[in-house]
């Protein structure tokens, strides 16, 4: 599992330090959505763009860097080798980099902060979870 050190807000200290390397490194776009309510899977998802495959890698690279510095080990890295989606897992925070395409074809951000939060508007987590595969 993921080590980390003992602090509160230790999501959004994450946030801050995954948010710092990407601007440094020049990302573009950043977005941060805070899914708690949403899942269990992750607290906070942080989408950001580079300008190319090269740009992606080193945005992913510099996030990884930055949080091992801080003390955090992450759990998995995904997407490397396809160069236009890296997604980088610290189980509290996920980190997506994308090249514009990508990000436009999948569009996280309205798939997580719009469309699932008027869902959630609409009854208890388990309630949406049955509505929803119901169809």
């Amino acid at each position: 599992m993921s080590k980390r050190p003992e602090k509160t807000n230790e999501a959004e200290q994450m946030r801050d330090i995954a948010v710092a390397a990407l601007q440094q490194s020049k990302g573009e776009d950043i977005k941060v959505l805070d899914v708690r309510k949403l899942t269990d899977v992750t607290d906070i998802m942080i989408v950001a763009t580079g300008t190319s495959d090269r740009h992606v890698k080193t945005l992913a690279t510099r996030v990884l860097e930055e949080m091992h510095d801080a003390g955090w080990s992450h759990v998995g890295v995904e997407g490397e080798e396809a160069k236009d989606w890296v997604l980088v897992d610290f189980v509290d925070i996920v980190i997506h980099v994308m090249r514009a395409q990508a990000r436009e074809r999948y569009n996280l951000e309205s798939l997580w902060d719009k469309t699932f939060n008027d869902i959630v508007g609409q009854g208890t987590t388990e309630e949406v979870m049955e509505s929803v595969t119901r169809g």
